[in-house]
């Protein structure tokens, strides 16, 4: 099987500070892991529509703000037989090994709410700093599933442009 995820990097400001939210990935015969809220698109399914069931799902928030959605255009009215949308996600990936083939895309969003002590497959969402975040990931990147530790990263190096990255 291929598939196509949907994934957040959820940021707020807090005492000054940027955090994120991360989780615990609770699946059967998997290992507990942390990672960033997010899934798999369905069918036809916009990734900003995906991106927002998957954070509701999984932390009981509520996105309200999607970075490059307002770059998104789409074809709806203009050709006869599909609609298909473009957008400037702030990541992709692939994998290229493993044991689940699939591209993703993350957005960093902004959401609010009360955050669930479990939510779909996942328990204990959090708010961390991204100071925390950097040091989780360097001193021990084992403990985040693959995919989101590759974007981590990307986000360490290319948002925060922390130079330990």
């Amino acid at each position: 099987m291929f598939y196509v995820n949907a994934r957040a990097i959820v940021e707020r400001e807090s005492d000054g500070k940027t955090e994120i939210i991360i989780q615990t990935r609770v699946k059967p015969n998997e290992p507990r892991q942390l990672e960033l809220p997010g899934g798999r698109v369905e069918p036809f399914e916009s990734l900003t529509g995906a991106l927002r069931r998957e954070v509701k799902e999984e932390t009981g928030l509520e996105v309200t703000w999607i970075e490059g959605e307002d770059t998104r255009i789409d074809t709806d009215g203009i050709h006869p037989h599909a609609v298909v949308e473009a957008i400037r996600p702030f990541a992709a990936y692939q994998t290229l090994k493993g044991g689940i083939d699939s591209v993703g895309y993350y957005f960093v969003c902004m959401a609010e709410g009360e955050l669930l002590a479990q939510g779909d497959q996942t328990h204990n969402p959090r708010w961390i700093t991204v100071d925390e975040l950097a040091e989780r990931v360097r001193n021990e990147p084992q403990q985040f599933i693959g995919i989101d530790c590759a974007a981590i990263l990307f986000y360490l190096k290319h948002r925060v442009k922390d130079p330990r990255f």
